[in-house]
């Protein structure tokens, strides 16, 4: 089974950016989907992005296209979220998950069954 753990966030300023890390084990990632989810203060659980692990597809949300990229690098077996010209209502909680999932299906939380413990980021403004 896929074990993530993620770093990158931090308190920053509007108009920062931000690398996400997120650095996955397991035996192996055929097939696997890898995403990154975000939770704001009050809000619902919000898919961000996602990136299939071997062909490298990519999806976004409407929300976060334009400011976020998704990417990996498969020699390091890590997953990476670039957040530019961030703004203080992109403050949540961002998680990575991963899981093999229908590609129709991609945008649902309980699509995935592996979850990362989250990064917190902060935006002031």
């Amino acid at each position: 089974q896929v074990q993530l753990v993620e770093s990158g966030g931090g308190l920053v300023q509007a108009g920062d950016s931000l690398r996400l890390s997120c650095a996955a084990s397991g035996p192996t990632f055929s097939g696997y989907t890898m995403a990154w989810f975000r939770q704001a203060p009050g809000k619902e659980r919000e898919f961000v992005s996602a990136i299939n692990w071997s062909g490298g597809s990519t999806y976004y949300a409407d929300s976060a296209k334009g400011r976020f990229t998704i990417s990996r690098d498969k020699a390091r077996n890590t997953v990476f979220l670039q957040i530019d010209s961030l703004k203080p209502e992109d403050t949540a909680v961002y998680y990575c998950v991963a899981g093999r999932v229908p590609g129709w299906t991609i945008r649902r939380p309980s699509s995935y069954d592996c979850w990362g413990q989250g990064t917190q980021v902060t935006v002031s403004s």
